[in-house]
Formats: C-alpha cells, sequence, structure tokens
C-alpha cells in the first residue's frame, strides 16, 4: 500500500531547500527530501527535525540521501509516495566556476532536472516549484524583468535557462503546471560559507573566522541587490496554491542594490574586525545585476522586509556561533584555461 506523501524537496539538506522544508512542515505538510550531501549538511536536515519535535503540529518529513541523477531512484520515490507537489532546489549553483566545469554543471543542473521533469510527468503531480536564477538574464539592462529575453552568459545560466523551457514545453505537451522562481543573492543563517566558488557574504564571514583578509574579483564596483532567507520562502512555498501564479516565472529577493565593496564593508561592521580587503584579478561576470518584482508583488503581494542591514547581522551572529567552515577546492575541474588564479590554489 503507497504511503501518502504529497510533497518533495530536492536539495533539502541545502541553504534554501532546509528554509523551506521548515516552513512546509510547519504548514503541517508531509515531506520528502531528497539530497545527496554534495552542497548541503546532515545539521541543516537535524534543524528541521529538532523544529518538528518542538512544535505540536502534526508533520512528517523523510530524508532520502540519493541524487537527481539517479532516475530509477527517483521512479521508486515518486511511486511510493505519490507527490502532488515537487520543490526542485538541487543544483551547483557556481556561475563563474561553471565555464570550467561545463560537463558537471549541465548533469546537475539540466540533466537531474529533467530526470525529475520525466518523473513528475509520469506520476501525475500537480505542481512543479522550480528554482532558477537572476543568472538566465545576463547583463541585460537592469532591472531585469522577467519579459526580457532570457541571454545567460555562464553554463550555470544557460542549464537554468533550459530547465526554464522544459518546464515551459511540458506544460504544453503534458499539462504539467509549474512555477518558477529567479530568486538572486540569496543569504542567511545554514548557508554553507565554506564554499569558496559562491555565496559572497558567506564566503566573507568565513574569511574572516579564518582570520584571512576578505578577497573580492576586480574592484569591487560590481553591483548586486542581496536578498534574506527569511523573506523569499513563504512565497515560494505558498505559490502552488495561488492560480495566478501557474505557468509563470517570478523574479524574487531584495529590492536595494549595493556594491561587493559596501557588502564588504557592512560584513565587517557587523563581524566587529577591521576591515582587510585583497583584490585579486578580475574574473569574467556580469557587473550590474539585480531586480524588478512588480510581478511577485502583484500575484503574491510580495515585499521583501528585511533590510541587508538587518539580514547581514543576523548571519553574522549565526556564523559566529557556527563558526569556521573548511573551504573545500572543487577536484573535478574541466577546463584549465583562463581558470582564475586565486582558484588554482589549494
Amino acid at each position: 500500500m503507497k504511503e501518502n506523501k504529497s510533497i518533495l524537496v530536492t536539495g533539502g539538506a541545502g541553504f534554501i531547500g532546509s528554509h523551506l522544508t521548515d516552513y512546509l512542515l510547519n504548514q503541517g505538510h508531509n515531506v520528502v527530501v531528497l539530497d545527496d550531501l554534495s552542497g548541503g549538511f546532515i545539521e541543516n536536515v537535524e534543524c528541521y527535525f529538532s523544529s518538528k519535535e518542538a512544535s505540536g503540529v502534526k508533520k512528517d518529513a523523510i530524508f532520502v540521501q540519493g541524487s537527481i541523477l539517479d532516475h530509477q531512484l527517483l521512479d521508486q520515490l515518486f511511486q511510493k509516495y505519490s507527490f502532488n507537489y515537487v520543490y526542485h532546489l538541487a543544483a551547483y549553483a557556481a556561475e563563474g566556476l561553471s565555464h570550467f566545469i561545463k560537463r558537471f554543471n549541465y548533469l546537475n543542473n539540466l540533466v537531474g532536472s529533467v530526470n525529475l521533469i520525466n518523473a513528475a510527468v509520469n506520476y501525475g503531480v500537480k505542481c512543479f516549484v522550480f528554482t532558477s536564477s537572476m543568472a538566465v538574464y545576463g547583463s541585460a539592462q537592469v532591472p531585469m524583468t522577467e519579459d526580457m529575453l532570457p541571454a545567460p552568459e555562464d553554463s550555470y545560466g544557460i542549464a537554468k535557462a533550459a530547465v526554464e523551457r522544459e518546464l515551459a514545453i511540458s506544460k504544453e505537451l503534458f499539462d504539467l503546471n509549474y512555477v518558477i522562481f529567479r530568486p538572486h543573492n540569496v543569504f542567511g543563517p545554514r548557508q554553507n560559507i565554506g564554499d569558496r566558488y559562491r555565496n559572497v557574504a558567506g564566503i566573507f564571514m568565513n574569511q574572516i573566522l579564518r582570520n584571512a583578509p576578505i578577497t573580492v574579483f576586480g574592484d569591487g564596483e560590481q553591483v548586486r541587490a542581496f536578498s534574506y532567507i527569511d523573506d523569499i520562502v513563504p512565497v515560494i512555498a505558498q505559490s502552488p496554491k495561488v492560480p495566478e501564479a501557474i505557468g509563470q516565472i517570478f523574479n524574487i529577493g531584495g529590492d536595494t542594490p549595493c556594491t561587493i565593496n559596501e557588502l564588504a564593508s557592512l560584513v565587517t561592521k557587523h563581524m566587529q574586525v577591521p576591515q582587510q580587503i585583497v583584490h585579486l584579478e578580475p574574473r569574467h561576470e556580469v557587473k550590474f545585476a539585480y531586480c524588478n518584482h512588480d510581478k511577485a508583488m502583484r500575484v503574491f503581494g510580495y515585499a521583501p522586509s528585511t533590510s541587508l542591514e538587518t539580514g547581514i547581522q543576523k548571519m553574522t551572529e549565526w556564523a559566529k556561533r557556527r563558526g569556521a567552515q573548511q573551504c573545500k577546492q572543487f577536484t573535478e575541474i574541466e577546463i584549465e584555461k583562463n581558470l582564475p588564479g586565486f582558484w588554482r590554489r589549494s
């Protein structure tokens, strides 16, 4: 007899995925989490199991360690649990590094996503929620809006854009409902601050905790808008129940742009250390990238409420308690040509 579990969260041991799982559990849903722990942490899983035990809400979570590349495992899970909704957050999101790990990038971010879409179609999922990325825009005019033609400039963004298109076609051919979100520069507690290739706020905090100077690519005048985790998770979680959201793409995240230099100063301030910044050689990246959120505001009533300073303060308090994380070097580089020198060092 099949067990009636209604929600699958991929990447649920990761940063955004674990917060989303927490939220869904607190709403009383039963959740199955699939994560291969390549970028997530078992301690994030323990967080929502602890939350479950501490509350009186009837809810359940099941953790499965496995990969979205294992299509046979996916078939088993979809058959066993009869998922109503899939929240697909599993990805390797190092935009700049993705140029040099193309095969790894497309396997994990595109082929794995296609495996999930296949299973969602075959097993009658009601709605597929996908976290894409602002990287699909490339160097479009800012602020970026959902009606702009995608023109990604890195392999990660290309993979995300391809999955978006696969979902659109799957809706046309198989009536698979979907909602796509393009979050950007999300930060907060539980982030993998030991990842040297992504999550710039976390990188800065980890460098400080390791008594090292902050490192900035180029002149640090790249402009981004940073998004606190608590501002985006409720919208993602509730989206399948919003009829106007079905079949739509939404930018979601912070509204206030700032430079990387300004972010470094803010992190230094709240980590309460003297500012030490080392500027590295520039890397190939979009200089100005931030989004317009009018569409999300119209459909969801979305409005980010956490200022960048407040969010950084909350994250630094967590990072100090968590302590420094070991920086792991990516060992499966496929193209060495033009790889930034800083990433070559162990």
